[in-house]
């Protein structure tokens, strides 16, 4: 049985980290599945929306699975080490080096911890249970994330809120979560995954394109300065008048009833 189970559920796939006897922390092999997986998301036109999760109750991702990956730090070079895990996709694949535009929820059921919190963040829309624990603990190691939290995390919740979290290593609640944005709900821990999948079909229902293109603005114009980052809205904007989902919206608009969008 594969580590990474993916399931279809109308245009919303489900992503689970399917290794809770280590906290659904990911080995290399389980790391490279889940990129494969990512690409398998990406490229299939009928899957709209993403919701990822952990099995069980107890962890989202625990990060990398020090068992491997200290051996990797232990018996390769430092230089060949940095290029082997600083080239390609990042921990869980969308962290770093592999765009996917379409939507993506991450479902936090427990511990989201280095590694395991920055393929949360790396999400689009991060729902979390009550007893959800985030953290970036790598400073206690001796070194700091490499897969996008320290870019990602301060757009979040604020430089202070990231300072915080970052220099200190130590674990933040979701009540902590939910005041700086890090999460957008808590929800009960025996209704998240259903709640997640629910309002990821409900974000399945709305133009993908207009999704894609809009996502792509956001996160692009966030390196840019506001008059390119209006010009880069302006573009996709017209790009999106010449598709047959701007033409159903308006007509659906004008008929007062619910739009039925083909990604065209």
């Amino acid at each position: 049985m594969s580590d990474i189970r993916y399931e279809r559920f109308g245009a919303v796939r489900l992503i689970t980290i399917d290794r809770p006897q280590v906290m659904n922390s990911l080995d290399f092999a389980a790391n490279d599945a889940l990129v494969e997986t990512w690409r398998e998301f990406d490229a299939d036109d009928d899957a709209r929306v993403a919701v990822i999760t952990g099995a069980g109750r107890d962890a989202f991702c625990a990060g990398a699975d020090l068992k491997t990956y200290t051996m990797a730090y232990a018996t390769t070079p430092a230089p060949e080490f940095v290029r082997r895990f600083t080239n390609g996709p990042g921990f869980g694949g969308i962290t770093r080096g592999l765009e996917v535009h379409k939507p993506i929820v991450a479902a936090v059921n427990g511990y989201a911890m280095s590694g395991g919190l920055e393929l949360a963040l790396a999400c689009d829309l991060r729902f979390c249970a009550p007893n959800a624990v985030f953290a970036l603990q790598d400073v206690k190691w001796g070194f700091h994330a490499c897969d996008g939290a320290l870019v990602r995390l301060p757009w979040i919740v604020g430089l202070g809120h990231a300072m915080e979290m970052f220099l200190s290593g130590d674990r933040f609640d979701a009540d902590w979560a939910l005041r700086t944005g890090l999460v957008n709900r808590v929800i009960p821990a025996e209704r998240l995954l259903e709640e997640s999948l629910d309002y990821a079909a409900k974000l399945a229902s709305r133009a993908p394109l207009a999704q894609r293109l809009g996502k792509e603005v956001m996160l692009r114009a966030l390196g840019l300065t506001v008059e390119d980052g209006l010009r880069l809205e302006s573009r996709s904007f017209h790009d999106l008048g010449q598709t047959l989902d701007l033409a159903e919206g308006t007509t659906a608009f004008r008929e007062k009833r619910d739009a039925k969008f083909e990604g065209r």
